[in-house]
């Protein structure tokens, strides 16, 4: 798929470089030569960014990108495919469209995480951000704040704050709202809470959503779109909405809705076919 991509750019003329992991991957499988393709520096610029792969490469590519303010088209090689809406077959058109401005640009929230034990280390997410138990542990307590105010203990698993854009990933799975990328919201999901009364809470993206959490082993994980890290510790944890959005890239003709029916089946019943 790579190799159909850079023969497209190349027969277009459009000049393109490759982030350094890829790259460095796509030279140990002998798919491409140093006189190829080019590598990204460390700090690069450029007018579109492309993901090849899942949800999962358009979330590290999300991360790479970060501030830098490029719009990414996601190209599913993978399964599901939300954020990666255009096919393997489709991509030739999709760069014609680009090249005729037939596009749309969606801004989409990303989260900001930080700590007060590490308050200069922070770090971002376009889907969600979840407090977990380790494996083998007993369940947390999370004692949450929100825009100032105490909220509730969560004794649960783990709790994920979620954007828009993550309503339809983590935070769906343990039973969060769908909701649509241009609403202004979070969502807090519990994880197997035990209490039956905890259920997810909707609330504006401008508060801030502040973490104090208590492990009987005092260890705990915090997972930014899948990347875990331990917490020897329990400092107080701040989430909140970034000065930034994700810039989406999508043909006209895809919407939101669309993806849902055609992604994940919703509103269809099989009784109407029959």
């Amino acid at each position: 798929m790579a190799k159909s991509l850079f023969e497209i750019l190349n027969e277009k003329s459009i000049p393109f470089i490759v982030e350094k992991g890829f790259y460095l991957s796509l030279l140990r499988q002998n798919i491409v030569s140093e006189s190829d393709v080019k590598c990204a520096a460390a700090e690069f610029d450029a007018d579109i960014a492309i993901g090849i792969g899942g949800d999962g490469t358009f979330l590290k590519a999300a991360d790479k990108i970060r501030d830098k303010n490029i719009p990414i088209l996601g190209v599913n090689t993978g399964r599901l495919g939300f954020l990666t809406n255009v096919s393997k077959e489709e991509f030739a058109s999709a760069i014609d469209a680009l090249l005729d401005n037939r596009y749309v640009i969606d801004e989409r929230a990303v989260l900001q995480f930080y700590s007060d034990d590490n308050a200069q280390l922070v770090n971002f997410a376009l889907n969600e951000i979840a407090v977990l138990k380790q494996e083998g542990n007993s369940m947390l307590s999370l004692h949450a704040t929100v825009n100032g105010e105490y909220l509730a203990t969560y004794q649960s698993d783990g709790l994920i704050i979620a954007t828009p854009t993550g309503s339809t990933a983590y935070s769906m799975s343990v039973g969060g709202p769908l909701v649509v990328p241009q609403a202004k919201n979070l969502i807090l999901s519990p994880i197997a809470p035990h209490s039956l009364n905890m259920r997810p809470l909707v609330i504006p993206d401008d508060w801030t959503v502040e973490l104090q959490v208590q492990s009987r082993n005092n260890a705990f994980l915090v997972s930014l779109d899948g990347r875990s890290e331990v917490f020897h510790q329990t400092p107080k944890l701040y989430i909140k909405k970034a000065d930034f959005t994700v810039k989406l890239l999508k043909l006209p003709t895809q919407t939101f809705f669309k993806t849902l029916r055609n992604k994940l089946m919703w509103g269809i019943d099989k009784r109407m076919e029959e």
